[in-house]
């Protein structure tokens, strides 16, 4: 179990930072519509500050494994992201969106996967207890989905970049008092980065990382506007976003005990054959509340059990001094190009086919990647691997 001091340092930006994501997630899209930009625009907005994941993100870790001072860099990156997105919240064209949501994406992007890494220093060998604390970004998420679609709905959503903004200076803020686990230092004997990226289990993981993101393209860019298609109100989409976050809450809190009952693989299977139905309900039943509550409810699988199991995965099948790397390839893998082709893709299937189309795409797409994990991550090979085993308690 991690301190309370350990809490009380980590968890404010965690917080701030996925309270942000609260509202950007959810009512950016609709914002963006508001002031009269198109599907595909919105959609190339998206994948253009999604790409950054693609470079960003990796630079940051690479500095932050050398120098030594990853909680410095998460402090400037959180500082820069806060100034650059004043930028953004004063413009309302989208070529003047596209470049100061990319100068933002640059700093954005980068913080929270060296966060995460520190956090997982911090905790040491007691990285079961990871979720304890990643919860209360989920904590964030939902205070803001849920009062954002309360006042968005009742005063508009020309408020949306101030009320983001406002959060992201908190991320800023916060990030100076939270604590700095140790840096790893270089060990010639540990495999370097290139022997790790070869193993099929790493690679394996990461394309799956890579689709599961990208199914959640439509969800992320476009699940707000495609249930006030089907007439829900602001405030009930809310109360949608915010149950599935509650659902993964509840993953966090209890992943020490799934750690010790369960080996890691099947809970990945799991979480990825749950993510299969969940973006068939939402295709074909979102018309109908009680399977899209059940269909919502499946986020603790799809995302919470998914990322908890791949976090601790990445930090172990990246030793030593290529922890900050191994994360920061991970989230450049899904978050940058899985969510980056997720946006494309949702865009011009909304545009060609209509809203439902987007959610059998994503479902297709996590389809591929159980098969992926069935295949490529076996047991039978996880004895022969440089880092610590899937299966290991």
């Amino acid at each position: 179990m991690p301190s309370k001091r350990e809490q009380l340092g980590l968890a404010p930006v965690y917080l701030f930072y996925f309270g942000a994501l609260g509202i950007l997630i959810p009512y950016w899209a609709p914002y963006l519509r508001e002031i009269g930009l198109a599907p595909v625009q919105i959609g190339q907005i998206m994948a253009v500050y999604l790409g950054w994941r693609l470079l960003a993100p990796t630079a940051w870790g690479w500095l932050a494994d050398r120098s030594g001072r990853r909680m410095l860099l998460v402090r400037v990156a959180a500082a820069a992201a806060a100034l650059a997105f004043t930028g953004v919240a004063t413009q309302t064209t989208f070529v003047g969106l596209l470049l100061w949501m990319s100068l933002f994406a640059v700093f954005w992007t980068a913080l929270i996967p060296q966060y995460e890494a520190n956090t997982l220093a911090v905790l040491g060998p007691r990285m079961g207890s990871y979720g304890q604390i990643r919860l209360w970004g989920s904590v964030g998420f939902i205070l803001a989905v849920v009062f954002g679609g309360w006042w968005f709905d009742q005063y508009g959503l020309g408020i949306v970049p101030l009320v983001s903004a406002g959060l992201i200076a908190m991320v800023a803020l916060t990030s100076w008092f939270a604590p700095a686990g140790p840096q790893a230092t270089l060990d010639r004997a540990e495999p370097g980065l290139s022997r790790v990226l070869r193993q099929p289990r790493v690679i394996a993981l990461l394309l799956v990382a890579l689709l599961v993101q990208a199914a959640f393209g439509p969800y992320y860019v476009f699940f707000t506007v495609y249930l006030e298609e089907l007439g829900y109100s602001r405030v009930s989409i809310g109360m949608l976003w915010a149950l599935g976050v509650a659902a993964e809450i509840c993953v966090f809190l209890y992943s020490p005990w799934l750690f010790r009952i369960c080996s890691r693989r099947r809970l990945l299977l799991a979480a990825l054959a749950f993510s299969v139905l969940r973006w068939c309900l939402t295709a074909a039943f979102a018309e109908h509340l009680v399977l899209l509550v059940l269909a919502q409810l499946m986020h603790m699988a799809s995302f919470g059990l998914f990322h908890a199991v791949a976090v601790v995965c990445i930090h172990d099948f990246f030793p030593g001094n290529t922890h900050g790397r191994g994360q920061a390839i991970y989230s450049s893998a899904g978050f940058g190009a899985g969510g980056a082709l997720g946006s494309l893709y949702s865009g011009y299937t909304w545009t060609l086919l209509g809203p439902a189309a987007m959610f059998w795409v994503a479902a297709g797409l996590v389809g591929l990647a159980f098969m992926i994990a069935v295949v490529w991550i076996r047991p039978d090979e996880e004895s022969q691997d440089l880092t610590s085993e899937w299966s290991e308690e």
